[in-house]
């Protein structure tokens, strides 16, 4: 297990690095800087300002300098905003996307697990057809017409939710439900399928000759092993999630950290692009991190297979 840890781990920082490196040499190779957009500054004055970030030096100390601030977790600061750094910019947007994405994989994991296992235990009946069906539409409907729907649907019409903004829980129904969709129809689909595979082993058909009723069955003895696919999932689920909508954010005008990438790029705000880019994808490599120890808790096999491995 020890050894198993280890070698997860380093697989994650040189990735981390490859993704880094990747991301600095390809933002610097679109031509143009952020300065160069604004054809009235003066030569002068963009030279200074060239000077100040250090865009005037070679291209490999510019990334040898990157490398060290990322090693001390300093990204930089912003070339637009004036006296902010990258560092602030995540510390100000995370923590808004992490709540909405908080509620959003809550209600995911939730109801994907409940109308799967409903859909398993009623197969191949109305319920088993009228869920999955929901499920198709889950998936079909990208996320921000879903979000668009409900605006109009739910807080236009209706009034019964604000149409947009944050800062109360009833701010945050409406995105949180547009960015759980496809993720609970896909988690359902997979619960669903799983599910009535193990529902077919020996030892569920022993449970049910012991009297047991299909609920007992199910969440005592076959959800274990119905869940380990959804665990998979749930390593770029999370992440995807918690980083923040940028399409989702934008429509509900959310100051999350989605917005401020799709700003950073409006802006050719490099810094900020290179910052949100390798922290999503440090956020998403530990995320498959922690999975991967969790199928080693969850699955016992995975732990014989190593033991074998290694003798």
């Amino acid at each position: 297990m020890t050894f198993y840890f280890i070698k997860k781990l380093s697989i994650l920082i040189v990735s981390l690095l490859i993704v880094a490196s990747l991301t600095f040499f390809l933002m610097h190779a679109i031509p143009g800087d952020p300065f160069t957009q604004d054809k009235a500054i003066p030569e002068e004055i963009l030279q200074a300002m060239h000077k100040h970030y250090g865009l005037d030096k070679p291209l490999y100390i510019q990334y040898l300098e990157y490398m060290k601030g990322l090693f001390s977790l300093d990204l930089g600061p912003s070339f637009k905003y004036q006296g902010r750094t990258v560092n602030e910019i995540i510390r100000e947007g995370f923590p808004v996307s992490l709540c909405l994405g908080l509620e959003a994989l809550f209600l995911s994991i939730f109801f994907g697990i409940l109308f799967g296992s409903l859909a398993s235990l009623k197969h191949t009946k109305w319920q088993d057809h009228c869920l999955m069906a929901l499920a198709v539409i889950g998936i079909s409907i990208p996320s921000f017409i879903l979000a668009t729907f409900l605006q109009y649907l739910l807080a236009m019409k209706l009034d019964l939710l604000p149409v947009a903004r944050w800062g109360s829980f009833s701010q945050s129904i409406l995105p949180a439900l547009s960015l759980a969709a496809l993720p609970t129809a896909f988690i359902a689909r997979l619960i669903r399928s799983n599910m009535i595979e193990v529902l077919q082993q020996d030892y569920i058909q022993t449970a049910k000759a012991k009297g047991l009723n299909p609920w007992q069955i199910l969440f005592k003895h076959a959800i274990r092993n119905a869940l380990l696919p959804v665990i998979t999932y749930l390593g770029p689920l999370t992440a995807a999630v918690l980083t923040g909508s940028f399409a989702v954010e934008k429509i509900f005008g959310i100051p999350g950290l989605g917005q401020w990438f799709v700003l950073s790029i409006t802006n050719r705000d490099y810094t900020v692009i290179m910052g949100t880019t390798i922290f999503y994808s440090a956020l998403l490599m530990c995320c498959i991190f922690i999975v991967d120890i969790l199928y080693c808790l969850i699955d016992p096999r995975i732990k014989l297979e190593q033991k074998q491995l290694s003798s």
